[in-house]
């Protein structure tokens, strides 16, 4: 049995972080009944589209049920209420305020069934100065830190290449829920869960916080290189670039070793991880005449062969197509559908959502059956 098998939720978010939550609830066997506007979610819409169907809908809404309802059509809302009174977790992304307004906030709902635990995900928080402002994922990496220390050195603040404000918002919601369920079997009472993508990726900024909090710095673009510690970063190649992740002076020795450099280790401009960032451009001038004569294979054999973390910088496709990524499952597929589930294994098992995503308002009958429901006219 899947650990929330039995548990009932209601999903009434759209786009990313609600989705990707309740996706990896998914996964665990929760039930997800997804409610979606006569339109549908807005990522059903968003390329890229691959048989008709948008490849981010399908890869964060695998697991779930759709049910088309109009929320501001009475007898449509009656039956969201009623849903929610039967469920265990009511999950929503709108605006703060939004759901309150139409009857579907936090107090309403858990004034009919107190053993609701209610997520709401928002971009701000639902109280605070900037609680009213639309927020994406792009503004929030510009808000929160994330951009100000992320790009080449001397260069203009960068985005990574993902949503991830958006994801650890839905990382941390489902985190929340499941520490809510478990909180409630204790109590019998649910919980109201606050989850700001502000604040989650900025919880997570940890070198900045190091940075700012203890040392009095704030973080600089240092491009692929680690702020704090050396030689941790890229290193040129006959054919491209080798990954090395260098921390303690015994991994420097052996690097120092390896290279043809003995006596760096012993050198006091090297003698600690600080002084080796303070002399971070002698140490890869030592370390690239020596990488630049062998191809990216060749030294990342050498550096394994030493016992140093070492790596080839690989695209999606060769991250996803190596032997590795195929023994840890890291893709599965649902039907005929591609999916990247969540990761941990339970018993060494990975559990999976049994089901892709699902059509527009496909499951309406079973849903409404299923809780008891008659069909509205």
């Amino acid at each position: 049995m899947k650990p929330l098998a039995g548990i009932k939720v209601l999903d009434l978010s759209r786009v990313l972080a609600g989705p990707y939550a309740t996706a990896l609830l998914a996964d665990l066997g929760a039930e997800i009944i997804k409610l979606e506007p006569p339109a549908g979610d807005d990522y059903r819409h968003i390329g890229p589209v691959k048989d008709g169907e948008s490849a981010l809908f399908t890869l964060n809404n695998r697991g779930k049920q759709s049910l088309v309802l109009d929320l501001k059509n009475p007898a449509d809302l009656a039956l969201a209420r009623a849903i929610a009174a039967q469920v265990d977790v009511v999950v929503e992304n709108f605006r703060p305020g939004v759901a309150a307004r139409l009857g579907l906030g936090a107090e309403d709902l858990r004034a009919e069934n107190p053993r609701l635990v209610y997520c709401s995900i928002s971009g701000f928080g639902q109280d605070g100065p900037f609680r009213d402002l639309p927020a994406y994922d792009l503004v929030v990496q510009a808000m929160s830190g994330l951009m100000a220390g992320t790009g080449e050195e001397g260069g203009a603040p960068l985005k990574t290449g993902e949503s991830i404000a958006d994801l650890l918002a839905g990382l941390f919601a489902s985190w929340a829920i499941m520490a809510a369920l478990v909180g409630r079997n204790a109590t019998g009472q649910g919980a109201v869960l606050d989850v700001a993508m502000y604040d989650a990726l900025f919880s997570m900024l940890t070198t900045s916080h190091a940075l700012h909090f203890y040392a009095g710095k704030l973080p600089q673009r240092v491009g692929n290189r680690h702020p704090l510690s050396t030689p941790f970063g890229c290193f040129a190649t006959s054919d491209g670039q080798v990954v090395i992740a260098v921390l303690s002076g015994k991994q420097f020795a052996a690097l120092a070793q390896l290279i043809g450099a003995p006596e760096a280790a012993a050198d006091p401009r090297f003698a600690s991880d600080e002084a080796r960032t303070a002399h971070e451009p002698e140490i890869k001038a030592l370390i690239e005449a020596w990488s630049a004569r062998l191809s990216t294979e060749a030294a990342v054999a050498a550096l394994a062969g030493a016992g140093l973390p070492a790596a080839p910088i690989w695209d999606i496709a060769q991250a996803a197509d190596s032997d590795h990524a195929r023994a840890r499952g890291l893709v599965s597929l649902l039907g005929r559908t591609p999916v990247v589930g969540q990761p941990v294994r339970f018993d060494g098992e990975k559990p999976l959502a049994g089901s892709p995503a699902p059509a527009l308002g496909g499951d309406r009958a079973a849903i409404l059956r299923a809780f008891g429901l008659e069909e509205t006219a």
